[in-house]
């Protein structure tokens, strides 16, 4: 073979770690990028490289941050991206620079208002998914409603729960989006288009991943009053989110009785288990012979 031949250029390089990256479990970025940076051995190409990959995955991943000044956090998502490294929040009216691989809000600073047209639905839909936040997210949870600013427009509820646990071995992280029909004037039942994901890690003794992503479309019966339209979004929300949840508990259920069980044998080759309360009578080597 030729001298350097076979050798990985490095965009390819690139695109590998990138795609690690991309793919990192939540609460484990960090992990996995001093795994990359150990193997890529190449800082420059791994920061100016990969750079766009740490603002895609906090993007994808809905990434709670804290603004100074301001008490409740917001999410880092595509939808209150207003470009330039920078994000949108709504409720406090504030916008941030975002440092994507410390994961903190910097150059906090003054937000134009959304549209005024807008502006009693988001407060609206703001309390009730507060409200709805405390009574089903016990681990705690963050919700936002942003005017998207990207493809559509309007109004999008995004929520955001997460339980990183790495004693145990076990991370997770509930991701949930929500395009509301509102402020264009239009009453009765609409379609409202949501997507909800959930991710989970568990690495014990193995290495177990979870990750499911359901698109979905409910009906939900918009007013001419922002209050009551809010209740019965945030209802219509619940009701799909909760089954849901019902539905990958079952799931686990039916893979825990069967889709497991058939991937090992059950009895050994003697077609009779073993006594582990008698394993040190057995005299395993003494019956091997030598022929």
């Amino acid at each position: 073979m030729a001298a350097g031949e076979g050798a990985i250029s490095d965009s390819e390089k690139v695109r590998i770690a990138s795609d690690f990256l991309l793919h990192a479990p939540p609460g484990e970025f960090n992990e996995v990028f001093n795994d990359v940076r150990m193997l890529l051995k190449n800082d420059t190409l791994l920061r100016e490289g990969c750079a766009p990959v740490f603002a895609q995955y906090n993007r994808e991943q809905f990434v709670p941050v804290k603004l100074e000044g301001v008490d409740k956090k917001t999410l880092v998502t595509p939808y209150n991206d207003i470009g330039g490294g920078r994000f949108v929040d709504d409720h406090s009216g504030k916008s941030f620079k975002f440092d994507h691989l410390r994961r903190e809000a910097v150059d906090v600073a003054d937000a134009p208002g959304i549209e005024a047209k807008l502006e009693p639905w988001r407060a609206a839909l703001q309390t009730e998914l507060d409200a709805y936040i405390d009574e089903h997210f016990s681990h705690g949870g963050i919700g936002c409603v942003f005017q998207s600013r990207g493809a559509g427009g309007g109004l999008v509820m995004c929520i955001e729960s997460h339980q990183f646990a790495p004693t145990n071995y076990v991370n997770g992280r509930w991701r949930s989006e929500w395009h509301v029909p509102v402020g264009d004037g239009q009453s009765g039942v609409q379609d409202m288009k949501g997507q909800i994901k959930c991710q989970v890690h568990y690495y014990e003794d193995g290495n177990v991943q979870l990750f499911s992503d359901k698109p979905t479309t409910v009906k939900v019966n918009v007013s001419s009053d922002p209050s009551k339209t809010a209740k019965e979004v945030l209802r219509a929300i619940s009701e799909e989110e909760a089954a849901y949840q019902t539905a990958i508990q079952e799931n686990y259920t039916t893979m825990s009785e069967s889709t497991f069980k058939a991937l090992r044998r059950q009895l050994p080759v003697t077609r009779a288990k073993m006594d582990w309360l008698k394993v040190q009578s057995y005299r395993i080597g003494a019956e091997i012979k030598p022929q």
